[in-house]
């Protein structure tokens, strides 16, 4: 369905009340004035001018030369203007013009019968000032106010004497009442040549959804060969519609995709589905589906399902040309209700997953939650304290391992104290976790106190940086957390794993993700922070930042059996740098390094350049010793005449090969553009997919070819945007 409106704003083309007389008498032989009103009753409807007037009185008006008719809302010009004063019509030829606020048009001949609001131009061109749009008929017809049609009419956005593309269209019928166009015999022409014929279009006047076809698309990917997409969008009602897609795959047959979309003021749900039924280099059906419904009962009851699966292991590596979904290891299923207390939230949740294997590098399924409920809340009581709480009561369910029901209550009291300079927050909490084992009902407690105290203050001075002025600040902060060793050698783990060591981690109680482990600690985390404030906005421009854990204990607590003790009393050092350094020119680095072994640990470090909206690099480096060194570097830039070229490239210097990678070329011509882009990544182990993307975007009509703007932005950050 194309998005065009290559007539609609025609309406309102002449739209006249009845004229009665002039306003004052003229004999058959009148003088030749230049400039009167013509008005009905007392109103005054228009002022005719021009190089002279005549006419005959009750009968017509006659003007000649550089005639100009104004209304409240129009402008006519032309060589010469005949109103018949007895049927209430006009006529006109020679230089004709209508101006109006929205839109002009030019033409030979002009007859309009004011009552009837029906007439038409012969030859007219328009420009519709709103949409930049412009075009050309051999005729517009007015059969009423809101009904018109255009006969050999072309419609385009490209500037006048550069129809790089135009819509070529032998009839085009337009009814605003019932907000239809109707197009018959439709060419999309482009350089003069066509690429695309409809024999029938309909679609909505205003823009608003209407069922049709939409734009077809084709391409080609290594997994399923040469791809055409053609869409059919049903609007079923103003709040419900359907998009369905056959995809016909040369090497692999034909997939039929669907999505239904629904709102209301209690359920918003969408429902995905593919199906491939017979995959001819599988000979097997294929399918998938996403079902994802939110309800609300006001503000404080609500519940979600969301669903998920797919027919195989391998369906997203085989059939999906996204890096994000081919990584897909396990699809979750679940179905919630949600309680909001204001002070408090409450939940329950069933949840399980769909794992997806790699055969070369196999993984167990994590644990259902069947069910769980959870219960989280923190209130200001009138002592000045804060009180939270956290718990939960989940039983975990797998095929193959240990089962369990998990009671975890963690209710905590903190006293937060805040000056305008400084802060200090002392806290205090118990933390109770109780398992019961499904085979053997045999139950295993874990009562742990945890201390802490968080404590920071804030200096400013006025400071230079790069040539500009700035608010610096200097933040000191000072995290101390003091939790008992208790054993947990005999507690099971269902969803439980050891955090990155990042600056976000650093300020947390403790080191694990999940209730499984709680570590033992008595240490002290010390960091400082210095942010650069905008003097005119008071915005954030740069932040670096410097932390350090101190250790004044071992800890005892590991994961698992395997789990080895640190060999220092003091954490790595963490960096970070965040900000814009110029105008142009953004960088975030962060970096982790061992003062006991002398190296760096970890590593992130990227620049984002940008002088221009066609114009970016991005570059960066990111290592984890013995397990990752990446090379990262992207581009958009302009070349030639409108060219840009598009470049990202993330590999692995540690494997010596391609992580992701993406070329291609852009074209900006003004009211199109053009991208051929490649793109190859790494879809699982040993094996790569990859998608060819073309396509041609008609500015205000329509994009044709498989769209390629996900993955550009996606994978080059900046790309389209300032």
């Amino acid at each position: 369905m194309f998005r065009c409106r290559p007539a609609f704003l025609f309406v309102g083309l002449v739209s006249f009340s009845a004229l009665a007389a002039n306003s004052r008498p003229m004999d058959e032989v009148s003088s030749l004035d230049t400039e009167i009103s013509i008005q009905e009753s007392s109103r005054i409807e228009f002022l005719l001018s021009a190089g002279s007037i005549t006419g005959f009185q009750g009968r017509y008006i006659e003007a000649f030369s550089q005639v100009e008719l104004k209304s409240q809302d129009k402008v006519f010009k032309a060589d010469y203007l005949k109103y018949d004063l007895t049927s209430s019509s006009l006529s006109a030829s020679g230089g004709i013009l209508v101006d109006s606020e929205r839109m002009q048009i030019t033409g030979d001949k002009l007859s309009y019968s004011i009552p009837k609001h029906a007439g038409e131009i012969i030859n007219p061109e328009y420009l519709l000032k709103d949409h930049g749009a412009r075009g050309k008929a051999d005729k517009i017809i007015a059969e009423s106010s809101t009904k018109f049609v255009v006969r050999n009419g072309t419609y385009t956005t490209c500037d006048a004497g550069a129809e790089d593309w135009y819509l070529e269209v032998e009839e085009l019928k337009i009814d605003q009442a019932s907000d239809l166009g109707v197009a018959k015999n439709t060419f999309v022409r482009f350089k003069d040549s066509p690429i695309l014929y409809a024999p029938y279009l309909d679609f909505s006047v205003s823009g608003s959804r209407k069922s049709g076809l939409l734009p077809p698309s084709a391409g080609q990917t290594n997994q399923s060969g040469t791809e055409f997409k053609l869409p059919y969008y049903w609007n079923i009602a103003p709040n419900m519609d359907a998009t369905v897609t056959p995809r016909i795959m040369s090497r692999r047959g034909v997939q039929i995709n669907q999505e239904f979309r629904y709102l209301s003021e209690i359920l918003a749900s969408t429902v995905r589905t593919e199906y491939l039924g017979d995959d001819d280099l599988l000979n097997d059906s294929r399918w998938a589906y996403v079902l994802a419904q939110q309800y609300s009962w006001g503000q404080k009851l609500s519940a979600n399902i969301s669903l998920q699966s797919v027919s195989d292991d391998s369906y997203f590596t085989d059939l999906s040309d996204n890096i994000n979904a081919t990584s897909l290891t396990n699809l979750p299923r679940e179905l919630g209700i949600n309680y909001d207390g204001g002070w408090y939230n409450a939940g329950l949740r069933v949840q399980n997953f769909r794992t997806l294997q790699d055969p070369l590098n196999l993984v167990t399924p994590p644990y259902e939650r069947v069910p769980q409920f959870r219960l989280f809340g923190t209130k200001k009581l009138n002592i000045g304290s804060d009180i939270e709480f956290r718990g939960e009561v989940v039983d975990f369910d797998h095929p193959t391992l240990l089962n369990a029901r998990r009671d975890v209550f963690y209710p905590s009291l903190k006293w937060p104290i805040r000056k305008s300079y400084a802060y200090i927050t002392p806290k205090v909490g118990y933390h109770y976790s109780r398992y019961t084992m499904e085979d053997s009902n045999a139950a295993s407690e874990r009562q742990v106190p945890i201390y802490s105290i968080d404590s920071g203050m804030t200096f400013e001075r006025s400071s230079t940086l790069f040539g500009k002025s700035f608010l610096q600040t200097l933040e000191p902060r000072l995290y101390y957390v003091y939790i008992p060793f208790r054993s947990q050698e005999d507690l099971p783990i269902f969803d439980t794993a050891e955090s990155d060591f990042n600056l976000a981690q650093i300020f947390t109680e403790n080191i694990f993700t999940g209730a499984d482990r709680i570590n033992d600690a008595d240490q002290i985390t010390a960091a400082v922070t210095s942010r650069y404030l905008s003097n005119q906005t008071g915005e954030e421009e740069l932040r670096l930042t410097l932390a350090q854990r101190y250790y004044f204990s071992d800890q005892r607590v590991g994961l698992d059996s395997n789990y080895v003790p640190r060999a220092s009393n003091r954490s790595d050092v963490l960096m970070g740098i965040d900000g814009r350094l110029n105008a142009s020119l953004k960088t975030n680095i962060i970096a982790q390094y061992s003062l006991v072994e002398d190296q760096w640990e970890r590593s992130s470090v990227m620049f984002y350049y940008q002088p221009d909206l066609d114009k970016l690099i991005n570059v960066g480096y990111r290592f984890t010793r013995d397990s990752v060194e990446q090379l990262d570097a992207a581009m958009q830039w302009s070349l030639f005449k409108n060219w840009s070229g598009l470049v990202r490239w993330n590999f692995s210097t540690r494997d010596k090969q391609l992580i992701e990678g993406v070329i291609g070329l852009e074209r900006e011509a003004g009211c199109w553009k053009t991208r051929l882009v490649a793109h190859r990544f790494a879809s699982s182990t040993d094996e790569y997919a990859t998608s060819f993307f073309l396509q041609l975007e008609l500015t205000g009509l329509s994009k044709l070819g498989i769209n390629p703007i996900d993955v550009l932005k996606q994978n080059i950050k900046g790309y389209g945007k300032k």
